[in-house]
């Protein structure tokens, strides 16, 4: 009975690597709820926006000096929380949050997006990430996510430290295989590009033109995210004007603050629920993007089966689904969040919707 906090690990089929660093395993935290029956979990992990960092050590030093406290209450008053919460990093609140939803919306026997009216039967094409490498190696990633499933959205990660001209590689590579899969099999394949930061606003100005002559739908967090947010928005707000493309904030954007600071200057953001501190936040903050014509996209990090089930209930408000990272795990221990070729559907089992998988 009571809240417990595990260690586990996934590990990639394919590291992959931004602008910041290469990943090729990870270690992540599971909250889990046990009361009256009902079991309810939550993931966190560690993450670095360049400008924000939390490392799993310290998350995991938040949660188990929390416990006591969690353990007195009662899941089923969820105002009781609050207090407890309030000083939390946001991924350590992430996985109580996460908790709290997955036991609140199993012990009514409901999913989460029913519970906040929302519909259940979306589904979008997620995106699949192409890291940073040769032409070669990226080129032969792409194939094998071809292998995988239909991919008719590929992001592709820019802002290398190699420079334009290597990107500008990248670029044209990408998109010239863009163009044959189109030719091939008669369907719409779209190039995202996010370059994590990696580029100054005369790169990122230089970069427009090339990212227009290939086609791509939408930029991705351009500048790296500054700590003081008006000169974070000040970036934003000088590359606007010089990008006819759909210009997206991603690192820059954590809480319902960020997204009204930068609404005025991108055209969408991309909600992580380890940056907002779970699902609560999440479902506001797209509530309000919603009412600001803004776009969604949903994203996620080193995240399993069930963190991105967590945040597919998010689905009908996204645009742009990003939850491709448990597609890339050979050790994902969670099951549930279905997949149609490339399009995610929202879970349909109560709670979170998504379960252990047996012996892991």
């Amino acid at each position: 009975m009571g809240w417990t906090l595990r260690r586990f690990p996934l590990t990639k089929a394919v590291p992959l690597a931004i602008s910041r660093g290469t990943t090729a395993a990870v270690e992540r935290l599971e909250l889990r709820l046990d009361h009256d029956g009902v079991i309810g979990r939550g993931e966190t992990g560690g993450l670095d926006t360049g400008h924000r960092a939390y490392q799993l050590a310290g998350i995991e030093a938040e949660l188990q000096a929390l416990l006591p406290s969690l353990n007195a209450l009662n899941p089923r008053n969820r105002h009781g929380f609050d207090a407890c919460l309030s000083g939390l990093s946001p991924p350590a609140c992430c996985a109580v949050d996460l908790a709290l939803w997955d036991w609140w919306g199993k012990s009514l026997q409901q999913p989460i997006w029913r519970l906040c009216a929302l519909d259940g039967s979306v589904a979008v094409a997620t995106s699949v990430t192409l890291g940073l490498a040769t032409v070669e190696a990226v080129l032969q990633r792409l194939q094998r996510w071809w292998n995988q499933l239909p991919a008719t959205r590929i992001k592709l990660k820019l802002g290398s430290p190699d420079g334009l001209d290597h990107d500008r590689a990248l670029l044209v590579a990408v998109a010239k295989s863009l163009e044959n899969r189109r030719q091939a099999t008669g369907g719409p394949v779209e190039l995202q590009v996010d370059a994590n930061g990696g580029w100054s606003l005369d790169q990122a100005k230089a970069m427009v033109v090339d990212l227009m002559r290939a086609d791509v739908v939408l930029l991705e967090q351009p500048l790296a995210a500054q700590q003081d947010p008006e000169r974070d928005a000040a970036g934003f707000a000088a590359l606007q004007p010089d990008c006819p493309l759909p210009l997206v904030a991603d690192e820059s954007c954590w809480s319902l603050e960020d997204l009204l600071r930068l609404a005025p200057h991108v055209d969408g953001v991309n909600l992580k629920l380890l940056k907002t501190g779970g699902l609560s936040e999440a479902l506001l903050m797209a509530r309000v993007a919603q009412r600001l014509d803004l776009d969604l996209m949903v994203g996620c990090y080193s995240d399993s089966s069930l963190l991105n089930g967590a945040a597919a209930q998010l689905l009908p408000f996204i645009r742009w689904p990003d939850l491709d990272s448990h597609l890339n795990l050979v050790d994902d221990p969670y099951m549930g969040l279905g997949l149609d070729g490339d399009r995610l559907r929202v879970p349909a089992a109560p709670g979170l919707g998504i379960d252990r998988q047996e012996g892991r």
